[in-house]
């Protein structure tokens, strides 16, 4: 029998559907968890009823060895949600692949119950039962197998409902993750982002995200943070406008709104240009820089062992400023520290997926060095492109710091012109306000205190 799908796909769906198989390392794990010899065949048409504009049960006769396909993609297309859900995955090939893994999974575990409440039913799903051997099942075995399918979907049904909502709520949500993590700044940037990466490169960021929960966790608060930081730097820019007052200029981005009014209208359009050339155009004063400014960006952040149970909200903060670097084309060095250091440079702010995850998966532990971290961070800024850096430190602990290191740092703050934030979580501040411009004191990463390294 060639066609293996209950669903009304053609040759195209089909081959499709096993390039994405090829592509995608959890849809063949999950074949391989099963010893059902037509699971890929139904995460097939699962793949197809979220994929396909008009999915329909096939017309005909459907054989009678591909009854609990049957059965299971019809409870699935009876849910309830299913029609909203479609919205979501209609004729997008990577989200309709997660809904098939999450489905897959969740088959999985409703066949493997099915298995340890009927003994008669296991031995169906044998490891020497290949498809050939389904093939030459009698219509009695079938039809007990499909007797106990629907006996165990009626006996739990509420659950077997709740299940198909949680899948299909658990694969918008992975979507929305991946968003998280690859977008930047801009609202509604995170889809355009997961387009420009190639397909094979989805699954692999997926298959990351799936066995990864510390990763999932990081991108939830990297999308709530890049989410904020879009509101501070939107904010930052109307109070430096208030603050700097009007000069005269021909900075394009620095005209006030009435100059582009100027440019747009016929009779005053020519003067305009004139005024431009001529740098007499009215525009906002962009005086010097106050605590942070537009400069490259160096985060050192603290990775001691009182710091671990804060590192996704710390990796999401970090990831939130590597947004505002990419968005501004800004150089971007994070310094992981605690006794030692780790260095991650990210030049104008682009990171590839493998770096991403490198860094997320990175954790120090140890005791608090300041000292240390501090002279890395002025060895870095020798380097041109890290000349009058913004360096913003978060820590929850205290280290004490020589007089003959306070000295020699801040003649260096002085000769390359950066000036320090930092962050505290908790009370300990007094050896952070030796070396700092400015201390804000943090109870955690929610704290509205902490969101003034946005303000980059």
């Amino acid at each position: 029998m060639d066609n293996l799908s209950v669903v009304n796909t053609d040759a195209f769906d089909r081959r499709r559907f096993q390039e994405i198989f090829n592509m995608s390392n959890r849809l063949y794990q999950l074949e391989q968890e099963t010893d059902y010899p037509l699971f890929r065949a139904l995460l097939g048409d699962v793949w197809a009823c979220l994929y396909k504009m008009k999915p329909e049960i096939r017309k005909g006769e459907i054989d009678s060895q591909l009854q609990l396909n049957l059965h299971f993609i019809q409870q699935i297309m009876a849910h309830e949600q299913f029609v909203s859900f479609r919205r979501v995955t209609r004729l997008d090939d990577f989200v309709s692949a997660i809904g098939a893994i999450k489905f897959g999974e969740m088959i999985n575990r409703w066949l493997t119950e099915l298995r340890d409440a009927d003994k008669d039913f296991d031995r169906m799903f044998e490891p020497n039962n290949s498809r050939c051997e389904w093939e030459r099942l009698d219509d009695r075995e079938l039809q007990r197998i499909e007797v106990a399918v629907d006996r165990s979907v009626d006996e739990n049904s509420h659950r077997f409902n709740d299940m198909i909502a949680a899948v299909m709520q658990e694969s918008k949500w992975l979507k929305f993750q991946l968003q998280s993590l690859l977008g930047g700044l801009k609202s509604g940037d995170g889809e355009a982002s997961l387009k420009k990466v190639p397909l094979r490169h989805q699954f692999m960021i997926a298959d990351k995200m799936l066995e990864n929960k510390q990763l999932k966790e990081i991108a939830e608060w990297a999308g709530r943070f890049k989410q904020i930081a879009r509101t501070k730097q939107r904010t930052t820019t109307l109070e430096s406008v208030e603050k700097n007052g009007v000069t005269i200029g021909n900075a394009i981005d620095a005209l006030v709104p009435i100059e582009y009014s100027y440019y747009s209208h016929p009779l005053t359009k020519t003067d305009f240009l004139r005024r431009l050339a001529e740098g007499q155009t009215l525009q906002y004063e962009q005086q010097g820089r106050e605590v942070l400014g537009r400069g490259p960006i160096v985060l050192c952040l603290d990775q001691s062992d009182s710091m671990s149970g804060l590192d996704a909200p710390s990796k999401g903060f970090s990831l939130a400023l590597l947004a505002i670097a990419k968005q501004q084309r800004r150089d971007f060095c994070i310094l992981l520290f605690s006794t030692t250091t780790r260095m991650f440079i990210y030049k104008k702010g682009k990171v590839k997926f493998p770096e991403m995850v490198k860094l997320t998966k990175t954790y120090l532990g140890g005791g608090t060095n300041f000292s240390c971290v501090l002279e890395e961070a002025v060895t870095v800024m020798k380097e041109s492109r890290f000349r009058a850096a913004d360096l913003i430190l978060v820590t929850d602990g205290e280290d004490e710091v020589s007089e003959s290191f306070l000295t020699s740092f801040r003649q260096a703050k002085e000769e390359k012109g950066f000036q320090v934030l930092s962050l505290v979580l908790g009370q300990a501040c007094e050896s952070v306000k030796n070396f700092s411009d400015r201390v804000v004191q943090i109870t955690d990463y929610n704290d509205e205190g902490a969101f003034i390294a946005f303000e980059v």
